[in-house]
């Protein structure tokens, strides 16, 4: 299994970061991408990513946080470059429900980091919220000119989205959302999503799947969102850990 999109850096994962490595491997976890969502938190990944072998990560601003803060393309492009533990550019994207930042910063931020991706040729990792029409337009407008490599983060968007999301070769992550019981559109929309295009996250450690919801999250408990994209997908678990596994390595590497 592979936890393609998780926040070591975070609390209370951070302080107990041997006890998390350490469950995750006993739960057959072979890759763990940490992701980075302000330039302050960078500093701790590049101390995390040194830590296990298991361990990668990434580079970007979260558009919460570009009110205060946008990354140049050249600084992105010029940090990547000098770790060769860092695999990914974000997380960046849209986020119009709890507009922390606004919409021209946040637009403006994506796009630099869009372009720094494909300067790079490592994917972008994409959080959208209320804001689909908005996203596909600029993923859309990019892949046009150059070949993009795209990561959507916690898909919880419409069918429609996801179809035209396709268009653009898309790759798809299932979080622990999928297991929640009011999550039924959701578990639709991934039933229909081709295998080749799906991987898992725990977002740890926020989203804690079922049955352990009301606990912070960590990596280890991705096999239970794989266990219900199994179920989802009606295939077996050993063959979909291996497709989710093979699809990361793919995509980053």
């Amino acid at each position: 299994m592979i936890d393609s999109h998780c926040h070591l850096d975070h609390e209370p994962l951070f302080k107990n970061l041997k006890n998390v490595i350490l469950n995750s491997k006993n739960e057959g976890l072979e890759k763990i991408l940490t992701i980075c969502t302000t330039k302050e938190s960078f500093n701790s990944i590049l101390e995390i990513v040194k830590y296990d072998k298991i361990i990668y990560g990434t580079y970007g601003i979260h558009p919460h946080e570009t009110k205060e803060n946008i990354l140049t393309i050249q600084n992105i492009v010029d940090t990547i470059e000098m770790n060769n533990r860092i695999i990914g550019v974000g997380e960046t994207g849209l986020d119009f429900y709890y507009n922390n930042s606004d919409k021209e910063s946040q637009i403006k931020s994506f796009k630099n980091h869009i372009e720094a991706s494909m300067k790079l040729k490592i994917p972008v990792i994409v959080h959208s919220r209320n804001a689909e029409k908005e996203t596909f337009e600029l993923l859309s407008h990019y892949k046009k000119s150059a070949d993009l490599k795209i990561l959507m983060h916690c898909f919880t968007g419409s069918k429609d989205f996801a179809d035209k999301l396709l268009s653009l070769d898309a790759y798809f992550s299932a979080s622990g959302i999928i297991t929640f019981k009011n999550s039924t559109d959701l578990q639709s929309t991934f039933k229909d999503l081709p295998l080749d295009k799906l991987l898992i996250e725990t977002d740890s450690p926020f989203l804690s799947p079922e049955p352990m919801r009301g606990k912070k999250n960590e990596p280890a408990y991705i096999k239970y969102t794989l266990d219900k994209l199994s179920k989802i997908k009606n295939i077996d678990k050993k063959k979909l850990d291996k497709i989710t596994t093979n699809n990361f390595n793919n995509l980053f590497f």
